[in-house]
């Protein structure tokens, strides 16, 4: 059985990948969806994952929670929607781990890609779209917010995540595409979206 699409939408905190996810759903008539939290145990699990008050939770474990949330949304939301013949648009996915916790914590990344495997039951996204922003725009936005965990983590920390991305789509540039986000959002929308048609079949699948 052919699946629809199931496209994920990666990005730094504040390069606006959450607003273009849910636009580029909109235009594709696609189920949207999101990770952590995208269930209702996912919300719990994400409590943990972005509270503040979690001050000592290690890296491996950090991982195994997030996975667990991908496992259950896969099962709830992603393979479901896809078996009926919904395209699945996700606000961010499996690669946010590689590159949160892989580049970023600086954990196995084969470690990682073979127990999330399993969480996926071998789906992973068949395209992903990374949202490049530039780093005083996204400085901008996060400027004067109420941070979370991740959004306060130090500049190194969130300079290998952005240096995962692109590594990340560097290595498969048939499964990526890389939108600059500079703009208004409504200019940055046609880009992603003219963008995951072309690499998209005429019947809404992959070529």
């Amino acid at each position: 059985m052919t699946l629809p699409p199931y496209i994920a939408l990666e990005g730094a905190e504040g390069s606006g990948k959450s607003t273009q996810a849910a636009l580029l759903a909109e235009s594709l008539g696609a189920v949207l969806t999101q990770e952590t939290g995208g269930t209702a145990i996912g919300r719990r699990l994400r409590q943990i994952l972005h509270d503040n008050d979690v001050v000592e939770l290690d890296a491996r474990a950090e991982a195994l929670i997030a996975a667990a949330d991908r496992a259950q949304h896969f099962a709830e939301v992603v393979h479901p929607a896809l078996r009926a013949g919904r395209t699945v648009v996700s606000d961010r996915s499996v690669y946010s781990t590689l590159a949160y916790q892989g580049y970023g914590r600086q954990l196995d990344l084969a470690e990682l890609r073979r127990f999330n495997d399993w969480a996926l039951q071998g789906v992973w996204p068949s395209l992903v779209v990374f949202i490049e922003a530039d780093p005083d725009v996204v400085a901008d936005r996060l400027n004067g917010r109420q941070l979370d965990r991740f959004e306060r983590a130090g500049e190194s920390f969130h300079e290998r995540v952005l240096e995962g991305y692109r590594r990340l789509a560097a290595a498969d540039p048939q499964r990526w595409i890389v939108v600059l986000s500079d703009g208004a959002k409504a200019e940055v929308a046609a880009r992603v979206l003219d963008a995951v048609r072309q690499r998209l079949g005429a019947d809404g699948h992959r070529d």
